[in-house]
Parts: structure tokens; C-alpha cells; sequence
């Protein structure tokens, strides 16, 4: 089954389980949020709106609210010394089709949960059961360099070189 959906302005056709990008909408990451605005219910037997289906909403999960990449308007006007920039990210709401709910029905669905990421172990304070990482031996200081028995050169006078244009 199929349903054409309305939001931010324009149309998608969705069904369950896809992913979406479309206009932010309100709610947290994980929360049920019901869209009303269906044109088309499709399947076995179509339903049009006129304008949108009776009774009819498709439920989605929020996964992710976010912002899009950067977008540059800069206007310039030649020989005028006129300029203008300004830039703009674009909000977004990633969501996952829940379910397509026909006749005023109510989501049955709940939000999938997420896998749970596991926490790195931290190392341990005291050092009983901390690994031997300082097992390696400390560096030794490195050694000066001997130039006492060397004298240093004595600065040799540059010759002058012959001005440009005369001729000797």
C-alpha cells in the first residue's frame, strides 16, 4: 500500500518502512507524529481525495531534526560598489513511515527502539588493575653537542661587486 502525502509545501508518495527527508516538523527524535494531509491512498483499490482522503493520515516515526548544507545567496551589482551576502542552512525532519492508517484508525505502532550503543570501559583510577603502560622506559635526555674543541669560522669580508652601467 501507497499514499500520497502533503507537508512543507509538497507532495510525496510514500510507503511503509521508507525513509524521508522533508520541511521541519515538530517533535523529538523517536516520537510518533501523525500527517494529516493524504491526497491518495493506493493499494488494491485507490482512494482519491477531493482534496484529501477522509479520514485517512499516514503515522511517522521522527528519527532525526537537523539542518542541511550551506547555501550562498550573494548578489552583486557591477561598478556600483554594491554587494551582498548572506548564507542559509535549510531545516529538515528525517522520518520513517510508521504505518498508513485509513478510517480515523489510530497508530498501533510504536516507535522502534534504537540499538543501544555500548559504552566504552573507562580505565580504572588506581593502578591494580590498570595495564602496564608505563612498562617502557623513560627516555633519557638528549646529549649536548661538543664544539669545544672546534673554533668557530671567522666571517670572511664580502667583495664588493662592480656597480651596474660602468664600464672599467
Amino acid at each position: 500500500m501507497f499514499a500520497v502525502i502533503k507537508t512543507g509545501g509538497k507532495q510525496y508518495r510514500v510507503a511503509e518502512d521508507q525513509m524521508l527527508k522533508i520541511e521541519k516538523i515538530k517533535g523529538e527524535p523517536g516520537e510518533i507524529v501523525q500527517l494529516g494531509e493524504v491526497l491518495v491512498v493506493g493499494g488494491d483499490t485507490p482512494t482519491i481525495g477531493v482534496p484529501t482522503v477522509a479520514g485517512a493520515s499516514v503515522a511517522v516515526e521522527v528519527v532525526e531534526q537537523g539542518r542541511g548544507p550551506k547555501v550562498i545567496a550573494f548578489k552583486k551589482r557591477r561598478r556600483k560598489n554594491s554587494r551582498r551576502k548572506r548564507g542559509h542552512r535549510q531545516e529538515f525532519t528525517l522520518i520513517r513511515i510508521s504505518e498508513i492508517l485509513t478510517e480515523g484508525k489510530s497508530p498501533t505502532k510504536g516507535a522502534k527502539p534504537k540499538p543501544e550503543r555500548k559504552p566504552k570501559p573507562e580505565p580504572a583510577a588506581d593502578g591494580d588493575d590498570a595495564p602496564e603502560a608505563s612498562a617502557k622506559p623513560a627516555k633519557k635526555p638528549a646529549a649536548k653537542a661538543k664544539t669545544a674543541g672546534k673554533p668557530k669560522a671567522a666571517a670572511k669580508p664580502k667583495a664588493k661587486a662592480p656597480a651596474k652601467g660602468k664600464k672599467k
